[in-house]
């Protein structure tokens, strides 16, 4: 029994150490650098072989500015495809303003008051 459990032991042990291996592979060839390889590979089979090395170069030289200017690029692009929208139409203001209420001691508010009425005007109307 204790043969077999050691058997099973080993066995798991390298399964794991296959994943672990397919794993590094599969994140070696997904490294941006790879992808820009792939993606410039066939490219590199024409006579501007040159011109893609050049870039190849400034792109690992340096990513961030290439980044930028890509997501940059592809923002323009998804405004070009979205069309052009509709302008923004400014209306003139139409209805009555009320002029803003003169400052003083007279014009003293009662927050327990409903609407925030004057104190004064309330007790105006109370009288009458």
């Amino acid at each position: 029994m204790s043969e077999s459990l050691s058997d099973l032991e080993k066995d798991i042990e390298a399964s794991r150490a296959r994943l672990d291996q397919t794993i590094d592979r599969i994140q070696d060839r997904l490294s941006p650098v790879n992808l820009v390889d792939e993606m410039l590979g066939s490219a590199r089979q024409t006579p501007l072989n040159g011109i893609y090395d050049d870039a190849l170069a400034v792109v690992r030289r340096n990513p961030l500015p290439v980044l930028l200017i890509a997501a940059g690029v592809g923002m323009l692009v998804k405004k070009l495809a979205q069309g052009p929208r509709a302008p923004v139409v400014r209306r003139p203001l139409t209805g009555r303003i009320d002029p803003a209420p003169s400052a003083g001691a007279e014009r003293g508010y009662d927050p327990d008051q409903p609407g925030g009425r004057p104190a004064r005007v309330l007790e105006d109307d109370a009288k009458a």
